[in-house]
């Protein structure tokens, strides 16, 4: 019975990502993913499931390349999914007038396939837990995951956004949030929190200087790339900031 269990998972999952693609028939999207395993995924199981990120691609950006988050994620035991929010038939990110308006409904989108893939994964992965997931996301994507994390879903424990610049992040409590900042370019008025909502919620908003919004990919240097995942450790262990900003 568990050999059968086992074939037949294994080819479902042939099925369901076949191309490294998802399909919602809903709204007739094939979405791009890459999902990869904790580095021990043999400890996963039914009595004690591994963690799992949900990883938001930046506009223009491949979801393929971020794997330096995605093998530090691994390493710390999740197992990551990458996604590709645009597809080639999608309207074009708007970059003028209001943006917050213009780009809603990319947003509201993306909300909808990180929900999507929640749900039609769940019941595949079952050694891992989608009811405390990890929200994370650079620039566009980090817009994407807050949009989500605003929606107050009790399956969403953590957010971290990599210089996302639009979407207010989440003002209550039960979410730990963490925002990673470059120098160059800074948020919307009310993105960030202050320091006095920083303490209230246990946000926290960390600022890497020199660094630069376009790097915060595979392409970047790599001494932001340690940096960056040198503050999400922190964070995720406890011992980075939970209330300053």
């Amino acid at each position: 019975m568990k050999l059968l269990t086992l074939f037949a998972s294994l080819f479902f999952s042939a099925l369901s990502f076949a191309g490294d693609k998802l399909y919602d028939e809903s709204r007739d999207r094939h979405i791009p993913i890459e999902v990869s395993y904790p580095n021990q995924n043999e400890h996963c199981n039914q009595a004690q499931k591994c963690s799992v990120a949900l990883l938001s691609a930046g506009y223009g950006v491949s979801h393929t390349k971020y794997t330096f988050l995605s093998d530090h994620l691994n390493q710390l035991g999740y197992m990551v999914v990458a996604i590709g929010h645009e597809l080639e038939n999608d309207p074009p990110l708007s970059v003028s007038g209001n943006l917050y308006e213009a780009r809603s409904e990319n947003w509201m989108r993306g909300s909808e396939t990180l929900e999507f893939i929640k749900y039609r994964l769940a019941p595949t992965y079952q050694h891992y837990n989608f009811n405390d997931l990890l929200l994370i996301g650079h620039s566009n994507g980090g817009d994407i995951s807050s949009w989500l994390a605003n929606a107050d879903k009790d399956y969403i424990v953590t957010l971290i956004t990599l210089d996302h610049r639009r979407v207010p992040l989440p003002r209550r409590k039960g979410i730990n949030v963490l925002s990673i900042r470059g120098s160059d370019y800074p948020a919307d008025e009310g993105v960030l929190p202050s320091k006095k909502e920083a303490k209230k919620y246990s946000m926290c908003v960390k600022e890497i200087p020199e660094s630069r919004h376009n790097d915060m990919t595979d392409y970047g240097p790599k001494w932001l790339k340690d940096e960056i995942t040198n503050v999400i450790d922190n964070f995720l262990n406890g011992t980075g900031c939970r209330a300053d900003s």
